[in-house]
């Protein structure tokens, strides 16, 4: 059962009452497999990243056990090279159908054991997937290319794909912070890490000539944001100048510039990076503007065609709402929540001086 200790944290007026918060923690429940796999939605695939992503809203909600064996499913299923298949058929790790290995799904691990770890206090379960984390590490620092920045892939053959995302970089530097985190409780120095991740970070703020252009998706938008990279003045100005172009009045956040298409999860995730400015009026605008994506039964529809007043596509997705949870969890003072997207209390790694 839900704790109700935890479970207030999950209330925010005109987002969640109780009654709904517990409706949703149930629902991705529901979700999730025997064996502790947490697919999109039963019968669809599964991702390492969105999985992470259900298993923290988990743990906010006081699911620990839930929680815990999701990342035991990780442990259990990671391959050989450290990563884990781009993509599951329903959480069965017997059938990939995405071979390639994402690198900053392969990296979010860090945040969500670091995360588990803040949220129960259980070292036990921290040394059981310390090890897990150090090999995810090193895998995705294999592709960490000379500017810091971080390529996005290898290909189901192994080979690296060199070309690095902005988005998938940020979320990678949060992971990097979280392991040294991580390495710092356990009293095992990190240099190389430290080393990468100041070099990542530097690369996110100062250089986007290293990163593919992409900036039609609101993601490369808010995400040096929301991973950590950006903060003050700069991220405030980011946010001014991309508001306009990707939010929605009353609707939510645009996936894509110009497409007419709210989504729930990019919406979840800028009310977040606005917390982590301090901006918590607009988060929670943000989130009481996605309000018409909840569907019964507790989950969120993935997104929203305003053109055609029509929901898409037909899919209640458990990431959905484990972003909307998280969001609601870090604006009612969930210290775990916090601690992983506010980043003031992470190692933020050696910043370079030049380059």
């Amino acid at each position: 059962m839900t704790s109700p200790g935890r479970t207030e944290r999950l209330v925010l007026p005109g987002v969640l009452t109780a009654a709904q918060a517990a409706e949703t923690v149930a629902a991705i429940a529901g979700v999730q497999r025997a064996d502790g796999a947490i697919p999109w939605f039963r019968g669809h695939h599964l991702d390492p990243w969105d999985h992470v992503e259900a298993a923290m809203a988990l743990d906010a909600a006081g699911e620990h056990a839930r929680a815990e064996a999701a990342y035991r499913w990780l442990a259990e299923h990671q391959l050989p090279d450290g990563g884990w298949y781009a993509a599951y058929a329903d959480g069965d790790a017997d059938r990939p159908t995405d071979r390639a290995r994402e690198s900053n799904f392969c990296a979010y691990v860090a945040v969500g054991v670091w995360h588990h770890h803040l949220s129960t206090g259980d070292d036990a379960f921290t040394e059981r997937m310390w090890p897990v984390v150090a090999r995810a590490v090193t895998h995705v620092l294999e592709l960490q290319q000379p500017g810091g920045q971080i390529g996005w892939k290898r290909e189901a053959d192994g080979t690296p794909v060199r070309d690095a995302l902005l988005t998938g970089s940020s979320s990678v530097y949060q992971a990097l912070r979280c392991a040294l985190a991580l390495a710092e409780h356990r009293g095992e120095p990190q240099p190389d890490w430290e080393l990468a991740a100041g070099w990542l970070g530097h690369a996110v703020r100062r250089h986007p000539e290293r990163f593919l252009d992409k900036n039609r998706y609101s993601m490369d938008w808010y995400y040096p944001i929301l991973g950590g990279a950006l903060r003050g003045a700069d991220a405030e100005e980011r946010i001014a100048a991309g508001w306009d172009r990707f939010v929605v009045p009353g609707l939510g956040v645009r996936c894509v510039d110009p497409n007419p298409w709210v989504t729930g999860g990019e919406s979840a995730e800028l009310a977040l990076a606005l917390w982590a400015l301090g901006d918590n009026d607009r988060a929670v605008d943000i989130l009481r503007s996605i309000q018409h994506l909840r569907a019964d039964g507790g989950l969120y529809w993935t997104g929203y065609v305003f053109e055609d007043d029509a929901v898409w596509p037909r899919e209640l997705t458990s990431w959905t709402a484990g972003s909307l949870l998280l969001a609601v969890a870090a604006l009612g003072g969930d210290e775990p929540t916090a601690a992983v997207f506010d980043g003031g209390t992470l190692p933020a790694g050696l910043e370079p001086r030049c380059c």
